[in-house]
């Protein structure tokens, strides 16, 4: 029996190709029977995402061709030889266990592809697509991103703009964010990003001032919040806690003196300003008012670097792990399968050439 796992991901093809595999989550099962008996695996996982489209297999194949595997998912006769990598044996469960661990991700350290690797392989579980080796091999994987997470840092500290927004405003009001207000001042998508992250964090409520008065509606009712005319914001700020001001305005629209009227009608409440337009919206005298804290793009984005950096200097410290996982596991599946009636013979590896180019 040989494990192999082909793919495409971000590293190797453009969005224009990746989506002509994307699989969507309620297909997986359809497309991974169509996989088993079309290329003729014994075991298989179809894992999907925006930036990858990975089939992990077990084939008794001694000479074939991987290299067509992803035409089984009705991609037409697109050659997808180019853009293809091969995994096998140990490079295939090397790959999953940094794929399951953010370490293959776009974003080092993301947690998002954990659920998705889970949900692949219970899919794949749920259709009775896997056995012995792929069970083992996934369930391995999932555990490998917990402990990864668990013993590094590679998963730590804020990594988009929207979510350093959330850090930020967390420092001020001491991690407690539930029962704000946010108000966001222009409906521009890094501002909408930012209302976002914060309003996942149990904000109370959001207001939203545009020039557009019914695009402010629009975005408000996706909120669940209240529109605001563009003109009566100053006097709105008097509820907010947090506002994230992104309007594309030539020059600055919120001053020291717009500030220093507002902060006694709050009864100077802590009030975090998040600027991140350019041109910047906020002067930064603001911060002269007492109670007042300005953040704008730079200051986000210099967080973001730092902890990038940070992140990535653990990944040595989860390949180590991801190493010594992986012989663990070569050795449970290079062991033979003996029934305990059964006299124990000697086994061949799980695993061998597939008979195609490694990418």
């Amino acid at each position: 029996m040989k494990l192999f796992v082909a793919g495409i991901s971000y590293k190797t093809a453009p969005v224009a190709l990746r989506e002509k595999v994307a699989v969507p989550p309620a297909l997986l099962a359809c497309h991974g029977c169509r996989l088993k008996l079309g290329a003729g695996l014994d075991e298989v996982v179809l894992l999907s995402t925006c930036n990858r489209v990975e089939i992990y297999g077990t084939t008794p194949w001694v000479n074939g061709n991987v290299h067509g595997i992803l035409r089984h998912l009705g991609a037409g006769e697109t050659d997808y030889s180019p853009y293809l990598y091969v995994r096998e044996g140990a490079e295939a469960v090397k790959h999953l266990f940094q794929v399951a661990g953010g370490l293959d991700s776009m974003v080092v350290g993301e947690t998002e592809i954990t659920g998705q690797v889970k949900n692949a392989y219970q899919t794949a579980q749920d259709a009775k697509l896997t056995g012995r080796v792929l069970n083992r091999l996934f369930q391995t994987a999932l555990q490998i991103g917990k402990e990864i997470r668990t013993r590094t840092n590679v998963g730590r500290g804020a990594v988009s703009v929207g979510s350093v927004a959330v850090e930020l405003a967390e420092k001020v009001f001491d991690k407690n964010l539930a029962q704000k207000t946010v108000m966001i001042i222009g409906a521009g998508k890094m501002g909408e990003a930012c209302v976002r992250h914060l309003a996942k964090k149990g904000t109370r409520s959001v207001l939203v001032s545009n020039r557009s008065f019914e695009r402010a509606e629009g975005l408000a009712a996706e909120f669940g919040g209240r529109a605001i005319r563009f003109d009566d914001c100053l006097a709105a700020m008097i509820e907010a806690d947090i506002v994230v001001s992104s309007t594309g305005c030539p020059q600055t629209i919120l001053h020291r003196a717009d500030l220093a009227q507002v902060m006694p009608s709050r009864r100077n409440r802590p009030l975090v300003l998040i600027d991140i337009a350019v041109p910047r919206d906020i002067d930064p005298d603001v911060q002269a008012v007492d109670n007042v804290y300005l953040y704008n793009i730079d200051h986000l984005e210099a967080i973001v670097r730092e902890n990038l950096q940070s992140r990535e200097s653990e990944v040595g410290r989860c390949d180590e792990i991801i190493n010594e996982r992986a012989q663990e596991l070569i050795a449970k599946l290079e062991a033979p399968a003996v029934k305990p009636s059964a006299r124990p013979t000697s086994a061949a590896p799980v695993w061998g050439l597939c008979g195609a180019a490694r990418a």
